[in-house]
Formats: structure tokens, C-alpha cells, sequence
């Protein structure tokens, strides 16, 4: 916590009760609140920080949660829609199910997340990064991660079409059965993706990316040639 903020530790909070937090005239860091379900739709909440909160079912649509800082919460189901969400940092939360579209994300970062079947259409966003994160079957269609190093993402399953990955690099990261229809590759460093259950559609769209030969082994193999 740092001078500029008040504590609130340990309370089970809905609108009415953050309402009146609000009064005070510096940013709250919650730490062990219980807000499950509550709707905070609409409420400005800039630089605000959730530390081991229980957020499962929140109502944030269209909040104003810029520059707020969320720690290992668990926020499974929360609706971010139409939220303002730049500068926001998530560290170590459980985001599962979790609905973004139409946030703003911009400069926000996702750090070891899980965003299992998080719905991330229609984001917008400049520089949003994600690192050792899970986005299995979370949908991302169009999004650019242009020129990003990405580390320890877990794509699979994930709607990745129209996503451009030119010039990325991949490390330990996977992309088994994602769905990549018209996903650009271009300049892109594969050799650290998993690339397994892919279509013969999908491995066509990797022309001009970098693969490693046991990859190109597995890719063939998967698509019934045999290398000898």
C-alpha cells in the first residue's frame, strides 16, 4: 500500500457500501473483500487496488478502473464490458469466464492470469501485454500482438482469427487446435509454440514464419505425410 491510499481489509461489499468508500477523496485498496456479485457497473474507481478479493460475478460494465492494480483476485464470471481499463495491472488472478468486450485496455498487462474462456472480442487496446498466462478457448479475434515476445501463453483452443503475429516470438507457449482462420505469421519465430491438432488450412497460414525441424516433422505427420 503506498501513502496515497486507504485500506479496507476484510469486509463483504455491494454498491451501497462502495458508494460510500467513495467519499473519501484518495484511491481504496481493498484486501481480502468479499464483492461477489455486486453491480459496481458504471462507478469511477481510477487507481484503486484489489488485493485477494473475491470479485466472481462482478458487474463492471462501463466502470472507470484505469490505472488499478488486481492481486491474486479471483473475479471468475466478472463482466468488464465497456470498461475503462488502460493502465490496469493483473497479477496472479483467476479471470476464468471472465467478459471484456469493448474495454479499454490500453498499456494494460496480464501477468501468470488465467483468462480460460474469457471473451476478449472487440478489445481496444495499445500495447496490452500478457505474460505466462492461459487464454484456453478465449476469444481474440483480430487482436494484434505484433512484434511481441510472448512467453508462457497458452492458446489453445483460443479464437485467434484475423490476429496478426507477424514478427512475434513464441516462447513456451501453445497453439494446439487454436482457431486461426486468416491469422497472419509473417516474420514470425514459432520454434517455441506448440503447434499440435493443427489443420491443413492452419499450417498453410504459417508461410513465412520460423518453425524448427521437429515441428515441420510434427506438422506433416499430423497431416498424414509420412518424412522419411
Amino acid at each position: 500500500m503506498t501513502p496515497a491510499e486507504r485500506a479496507v481489509r476484510d469486509r463483504v461489499l455491494g454498491r451501497a457500501e462502495v458508494e460510500a468508500l467513495l467519499a473519501g477523496a484518495l484511491p481504496l485498496h481493498l484486501i481480502d473483500c468479499d464483492l461477489e456479485g455486486a453491480d459496481l457497473s458504471g462507478l469511477a474507481l481510477p487507481g484503486w487496488t484489489f488485493e485477494t478479493c473475491q470479485l466472481r460475478r462482478v458487474d463492471w460494465t462501463g466502470a472507470r478502473l484505469e490505472g488499478t492494480v488486481w492481486r491474486s483476485c479471483r473475479g471468475a464470471f466478472a463482466n468488464f464490458v465497456g470498461a475503462d481499463l488502460n493502465e490496469a495491472r493483473f497479477a496472479a488472478c483467476d479471470l476464468n469466464n471472465s467478459q471484456w468486450r469493448g474495454a479499454r485496455l490500453g498499456a494494460a498487462v496480464f501477468e501468470r492470469c488465467k483468462l480460460t474462456g474469457a471473451d476478449l472480442s472487440e478489445i481496444k487496446a495499445f500495447d496490452l501485454r500478457f505474460d505466462e498466462t492461459l487464454l484456453i478457448n478465449a476469444k481474440l479475434p483480430g487482436f494484434s500482438f505484433r512484434k511481441q515476445v510472448l512467453q508462457r501463453i497458452d492458446f489453445s483452443a483460443a479464437d485467434l482469427r484475423k490476429c496478426d503475429f507477424r514478427d512475434a516470438r513464441f516462447e513456451e507457449c501453445s497453439l494446439r487446435k487454436a482457431h486461426l482462420a486468416d491469422a497472419r505469421f509473417d516474420g514470425a519465430d514459432l520454434r517455441g509454440a506448440d503447434l499440435g491438432g493443427l489443420r491443413l488450412n492452419d499450417a498453410s497460414r504459417f508461410r513465412g514464419a520460423t518453425i524448427s525441424r521437429a515441428q515441420a516433422s510434427q506438422l506433416l505427420g499430423e497431416l498424414g505425410l509420412k518424412v522419411l
